[in-house]
Parts: structure tokens; C-alpha cells; sequence
């Protein structure tokens, strides 16, 4: 490969990137609330940014669900779509028997007119619990990958969480005695895996952090000192978010993790070698990228009985997904080109142009979100 295509490549990488969601706060949630009236109500929470293919494609009868009949048609035939996947799709069952929910869309703040720039769409399935009814199972045959179910019942103090396999059935809750928790094997797999994939593939912010990292340092160890700079850094803001002690909204969070991409790819450009205080920046990004870390969890729970286990395992994910970013980059792009005389000029400077551009578009959409 030539410089030029090099160049070219990592450009086209960065444009790629910037049509992908920047930050992913989790895909699709799912939380079950039993109430001691005997009513029941299941909210489908769906990243509208991440919804599976011909999720909302069908084209449902709109005034069948509530709200939607106010919307512009095409707005209602894509939520009427969503709405008729959740009830077509979905597996209510109480004691192995499946009943019929009633199902409506779940106005964000500022009513019908926004929905349409709703960062979520939750669908609410609701209806009676059978009467003597013990346990409950939930299933749902759209494609939704792994997400995790949160069951909350009036009278137990404990809320009950598992993970679902796409349209695998539930564990059977049981409304005396909830659902066994995971074996702790399970649940260091289920964290770590989760922590990989939110670098990789679906981290584009993060992985762009790290490629700003890795273009303007010369030496792997140079690469590996900031990148255990941002991992200290992330964890700790991570662990001090999860447990309370600090805490800053998304709306600021997210377009700070924007910037932060900007400002490392713009001194790339700037400073012709590595800085001394370069590490110090990193570890002062980190913190903000950690707060982005604690979304996901905070969107997902971690399980009491194995709390501190769930969250070591999720950032050890994350650091395995940064390290295999490190490694791909250096194995097409630094091993094969660095010591070459234009590899500043055609590498580093045009790749840290597009990846600021990038940054930069998301900073803007972030801050009008």
C-alpha cells in the first residue's frame, strides 16, 4: 500500500466512522414493573440509533396505538412499524401461558412533537396479571441481539436482572422468589464481553480517541504509556460515577468526549513530536470517557450479589478493546511505514485532519441534541 492510499484509507476510516453513533449507550433495554394491583407494565427501550434491521420497517395501522394517530404520516408508519414489531414479536407469558398486552409509545419530554429527535423510543406493553398467576416469562423474536431484562415487583426488595439471547426465552421469574442470580463465571463473561463491544465495534468516539493517541507517538512504549494513562483515568471517573460520588448529565459528558477527540487529533497537526504534558491531557480525557463508560452501566445495572466483579470485568473489556485497537494500527500502519521520511506528512497530519473533522461534527450534533 502506498502512502497515498494510506492516507486516504485512514481518512476515508474517520469519514466512515462519522455516519456511525458516536457513543453507544446501550441498544435496547427491557424493564418489567409489577405492581401490587395486578398490573403489570413492560418497557421496551430501543436506541433509535441502533435499531435492527426492518425493525421498524412494517407498515402498521397508526391509530391502532395510542399518540401515534397525531404524528406526521411518515413518523407514524415508522413508530406504527416499531409498535407492531413489539406486539407481533413479543412472548408475554404468565405460568407458560401467553396473554395479550396492550401497547403504546411513551412521549419523551415535550410531548408528539418530540418524538421525532427522541434519542429513545419506549414502547410500554401493558395489561392484568392473570389471577394466581406465579411466574412470568418474556421472549421477543425480533432480532435485538443480547440486552437485559430488569424485572421490578412491588413487596420484593431486590430487582432481578438476566440477559437475553435474541429471541431466547427468559428464566421464569417467580414472583415469591424472583430469579437465581447468574454464576459469577457468567457474569465476569457477560461484562468483559460487554466492555470489548463497547470499544469494538460499536465505540467509534473511543476508537477515534485512541487512533489520535497512537498517530503522533513514535514509539509503541509511547503508545502504551497514554493509553494506561486513559485507562486509569476512565476507571477511575467510572467507578466514582457508578458508586455516586461524581456525576455530570450526558448532554455534557457527550459532546466533552467529542472535544476531546478534537483537541488530541488538532495537537497531532500542531506539535510535530510528542509533548511532555501529552500524557496529562490524555488522563484528563480519560476522566470525561469514563463518565461515558458509567452510561452504559447506569443504562444497563450491574447485579448486586457480584457488583464489584460485573465492574472490574466490563473495564478490563474495555481495556481489551483498546488494546486490539493499538494492535491493528500497529501492524498496518506503524510497524510497516513509521521510520519512512514522509510519514508525518502523509499519515499523520492528513489522518488527524479527518479525524478531528469527525470529531468536530459530533461535538456539533451533540451540543444541539
Amino acid at each position: 500500500m502506498s502512502a497515498r492510499r494510506l492516507a486516504a484509507a485512514l481518512a476515508l476510516a474517520a469519514a466512515f466512522s462519522a455516519a456511525a453513533v458516536g457513543h453507544e449507550l446501550g441498544t435496547v433495554r427491557v424493564v418489567a414493573h409489577f405492581e401490587k394491583s395486578g398490573r403489570y407494565e413492560i418497557d421496551a427501550i430501543v436506541d433509535r440509533q441502533h435499531l435492527p434491521p426492518g425493525f421498524g420497517a412494517r407498515v402498521a395501522v397508526a391509530p391502532r396505538f395510542g399518540h401515534v394517530e397525531n404524528l406526521s404520516p411518515e413518523l407514524a408508519r415508522r413508530i406504527g412499524g416499531v409498535l407492531g414489531a413489539a406486539i407481533d414479536g413479543t412472548r408475554v407469558a404468565f405460568d407458560g401461558r401467553s396473554v395479550q398486552p396492550s401497547a403504546e409509545l411513551v412521549l419523551p419530554t415535550g410531548g408528539v412533537a418530540a418524538v421525532a429527535d427522541a434519542a429513545e423510543l419506549t414502547v410500554r406493553l401493558s395489561g392484568d396479571v392473570p389471577a394466581g398467576a406465579r411466574t412470568f416469562t418474556w421472549a421477543n423474536a425480533v432480532p435485538l441481539g443480547s440486552y437485559m431484562l430488569t424485572i421490578r415487583s412491588d413487596g420484593q426488595a431486590e430487582t432481578a436482572r438476566q440477559w437475553i439471547e435474541g429471541a431466547a426465552e427468559s428464566a421464569p421469574f417467580s414472583f415469591g422468589e424472583g430469579i437465581a442470580p447468574a454464576a459469577r463465571a457468567e457474569v465476569v463473561r457477560r461484562y468483559l464481553l460487554l466492555g470489548f463491544t463497547h470499544i469494538v465495534p460499536k465505540g467509534a468516539d473511543h476508537i477515534l480517541f485512541v487512533c489520535g493517541i497512537f498517530l503522533l507517538a513514535g514509539r509503541l512504549r509511547s503508545v502504551l504509556a497514554q493509553v494506561s494513562a486513559f485507562t486509569a483515568a476512565h476507571t477511575l471517573t467510572l467507578a466514582l460515577t457508578v458508586y455516586g460520588v461524581v456525576s455530570l448529565p450526558a448532554r455534557l459528558v457527550e459532546p466533552l468526549i467529542a472535544l476531546s477527540i478534537v483537541a488530541v487529533a488538532v495537537e497531532n497537526v500542531v506539535a510535530p513530536k510528542l509533548t511532555p504534558w501529552r500524557v496529562a491531557v490524555v488522563f484528563a480525557f480519560g476522566l470525561v470517557h469514563g463518565m461515558g463508560f458509567a452510561g452504559v452501566l447506569s443504562g444497563l445495572g450491574l447485579p448486586r450479589h457480584d457488583f464489584v466483579p460485573a465492574l472490574l470485568s466490563f473495564n478490563a473489556g474495555v481495556e481489551l478493546g483498546q488494546l486490539s485497537v493499538v494492535a491493528v494500527l500497529a501492524l498496518l500502519v506503524a510497524l510497516p511505514f513509521r521510520k519512512e521520511a514522509w510519514y508525518r506528512r502523509r499519515v499523520v497530519v492528513p489522518g488527524s485532519l479527518a479525524i478531528a473533522a469527525v470529531g468536530l461534527v459530533w461535538f456539533v450534533e451533540r451540543l444541539s441534541a
